[in-house]
């Protein structure tokens, strides 16, 4: 049996120090982030990911659609700075609202949303976007995050096993800490996430040549598009209030 025993003060000693070491400033975010994965781990995750996305959803039909994503799509990577990653622009066959990127500059766009653009600049707007989440390394951040969360309730759970009264209530406490976290942590992390890469993708559209207003008129068209929709309260959301993600978006427009 080993002879090394941790107090409660060494836990937490030691969960200040893993934190501590984690911490990197980012000059696009302009605030630092807790980061425990390197882009190379993320990179196999990513492309697991991707694997299994466009095995489940086909790419659309036609190489026009995909020549045009990915003609507005280069100069935004090329102006990210992130040449080391293999960037690919795709259009898959949905007609959902939605796009997404992976950490190995893999863009997925579905044709519904590419559809809805009016123009080049707008769906430049949304790949500035996805790809303003990898500059800021916002994925790294929130697998970082959700580990964080998932030892802090382990560890909690053995200190609170430890005492006279926390012992017999441990397994209901933990679930109430993780219940917390995700509300406490991991969706305002989200939120933020999605107004700092509008932030980013507006300054991507205009060293790429497009034009930032797009993101706005883009941003209108789907807001008035969701007005019936029944929306969560932005507390329980990881994006954030569409009038405020406006707002914003609006007032980076118009600073430069």
């Amino acid at each position: 049996m080993c002879g090394i025993c941790f107090s409660r003060r060494s836990f937490l000693a030691l969960g200040a120090a893993a934190g501590l070491a984690a911490c990197t400033d980012n000059a696009e975010t302009g605030r630092s982030q807790f980061v425990l994965v390197s882009d190379d781990q993320l990179t196999g995750m990513a492309d697991q990911a991707w694997a299994q996305v466009t095995a489940e959803i086909p790419r659309v039909r036609d190489p026009a659609a995909h020549e045009r994503l990915a003609r507005i799509g280069r100069p935004l990577a090329a102006a990210s700075g992130r040449g080391d990653l293999d960037w690919e622009f795709v259009v898959l066959d949905s007609p959902e609202f939605n796009a997404f990127v992976l950490p190995n500059g893999k863009v997925g766009f579905f044709r519904g949303l590419l559809e809805f653009a009016r123009s080049d600049d707008e769906v430049g707007s949304v790949l500035g976007h996805e790809v303003g989440h990898i500059i800021a390394r916002h994925p790294a951040e929130r697998v970082s995050q959700e580990l964080a969360v998932q030892a802090g309730v382990s560890l909690a759970q053995i200190l609170l096993s430890n005492g006279e009264d926390g012992g017999q209530f441990a397994g209901e406490i933990a679930a109430a800490l993780g219940m917390g976290a995700m509300f406490g942590v991991l969706l305002p992390y989200s939120r933020k996430h999605e107004l700092e890469a509008d932030r980013v993708g507006v300054g991507l559209m205009r060293e790429a040549g497009l034009d930032p207003t797009a993101a706005v008129t883009f941003w209108e068209r789907m807001i008035a598009r969701q007005a019936r929709q029944p929306k969560p309260l932005e507390a329980l959301s990881t994006h954030p209030a569409d009038e405020r993600r406006l707002s914003e978006l609006k007032a980076v427009v118009q600073a430069a």
